[in-house]
């Protein structure tokens, strides 16, 4: 079973950065694409950001593009989102999600395709 854990969410002001991460356990770390997503108030899920399980791949929704860098750690079994000059906008629960991956390259953007999810942090940014 894989499970997710989130940290690193909170409030700041516009501008301001925070860094979300994301451990995994039950599993081999390696085999693993891993994505944020983020879910605002009345609004649906949606991707933000995904790195390949080799990391020699990244996506990101153009919203977050310059602002928004993903990365992992395969040692600490850890993935990471570094998020600069936030907005009010970006204020959202922040999920993070794992997807079993045959390509060293995938990095899927579709909720669907991602089936296990951690429980969510806060992410709200003051104006």
């Amino acid at each position: 079973q894989v499970q997710l854990v989130e940290s690193g969410g909170g409030l700041v002001q516009a501008g301001g950065s925070l860094r979300l991460s994301c451990a995994l356990s039950g599993r081999t770390f390696n085999n693993y694409a891993m994505g944020w997503f983020r879910q605002a108030p009345g609004k649906e899920r949606e991707f933000v950001a995904a790195i390949s399980w080799s990391g020699l791949k990244t996506n990101y929704a153009d919203f977050v593009k310059d602002r928004f860098t993903i990365s992992r750690d395969n040692a600490k079994i850890t993935v990471y989102l570094q998020m600069n000059t936030l907005k009010p906008e970006d204020t959202a629960v922040y999920y993070c999600a794992a997807a079993r991956a045959t390509s060293p390259l995938y990095t899927g953007g579709v909720v669907e395709d991602y089936p296990y999810w951690g429980q969510g942090t806060q992410v709200t940014v003051s104006s």
